[in-house]
């Protein structure tokens, strides 16, 4: 998952522009873009365009549901199981313990509707409440059905009651960088996509090209995006480089043909088993994307 684009579930007119737009993974949206008034709106009409229009696109489906302490979430999953989604994202989702949770609840609408036991992924927020940030590191192990795990600033920013996410020059505050990097470490350590959020100034392509590059660099594999416009620079930016594919591939090729010591030389430099994990990671990911359909 490099490109994941939000759409709200009550717009057919937005629903086919994002099943249009090239994402990885369009998020179908029933929760913050749609009004309180709009929400049985939205379950149906979300649930009829992707009956209808999901052979149009080659993007993963998910639905963002309402979260599990609103009471919503039941008559979400009811309306849009049916259609077999690909994922649920779940929003403010307060540790591990709630990704099983909806985990219980899926495998029961699952068995209603004829969906294999487990096929539905999940996709937590795990920073929205500051419960949820202080329980990052409960997502490892939680459930097999977790697809990765990302973040999100604006629904924190309103927990804590923090005026601005971001400073006088467009940089994260320490809050909220240290959300950031508790996604990272929950990612890393329980093996899943790090995806980062969303970069909400949609018409700044160089700030949000420039942020997508920062996130990359840090260990995000994908980010999410609220524009069609966005998603082409979420893909080329998380797409590994021919450069770093072969890299990588000499990193690899070198420790097997060496016997998979504990140190290679490589043109006059060193690399140990961290730097041949490192290039393991990117060719997977260069994988993940059909870029390169060479890779075995």
């Amino acid at each position: 998952m490099r490109s994941l684009l939000f759409v709200p579930g009550d717009s057919e007119k937005k629903l086919e522009k994002a099943f249009g737009a090239g994402a990885d993974v369009v998020i179908v949206d029933l929760e913050d873009s749609v009004a309180p008034q709009n929400k049985v709106l939205a379950r149906d009409t979300a649930a009829h365009f992707i009956t209808e229009h999901r052979h149009q696109t080659k993007s993963a489906i998910y639905i963002r549901i309402n979260d599990l302490s609103t009471g919503l979430t039941d008559d979400d999953l009811a309306a849009v199981v049916p259609v077999k989604p690909d994922g649920i994202m779940l929003p403010k989702s307060n540790s591990g313990q709630d990704v099983q949770h909806l985990s219980a609840k899926l495998r029961v609408h699952e068995a209603e509707n004829g969906v294999p036991d487990g096929g539905i992924k999940i996709l937590p927020i795990v920073t929205e409440t500051a419960a949820g940030v202080l329980a990052a590191a409960t997502y490892a192990k939680a459930s097999a059905r977790l697809a990765g795990i990302t973040w999100g600033a604006e629904d924190l920013s309103a927990a804590i009651g923090a005026r601005a996410a971001r400073d006088e020059n467009g940089r994260y505050t320490d809050v909220f960088r240290f959300a950031r990097t508790m996604t990272i470490l929950a990612a890393s350590a329980a093996e899943v996509a790090a995806i980062d959020t969303v970069f909400p100034g949609f018409r700044d392509m160089a700030g949000f090209e420039a942020e997508c590059a920062q996130a990359e660099r840090d260990g995000f594999t994908g980010k999410m995006a609220i524009h069609p416009a966005q998603v082409p620079v979420i893909n080329a930016v998380f797409t590994p480089s021919t450069e770093a594919v072969k890299h990588s591939m000499a990193v690899v090729q070198a420790f097997e043909a060496a016997g998979n010591p504990g140190v290679v030389g490589i043109d006059g430099k060193m690399y140990d088993r961290p730097h041949l994990r490192l290039a393991e990671r990117l060719l997977a990911r260069a994988r993940a994307t059909g870029v390169w359909p060479d890779l075995v």
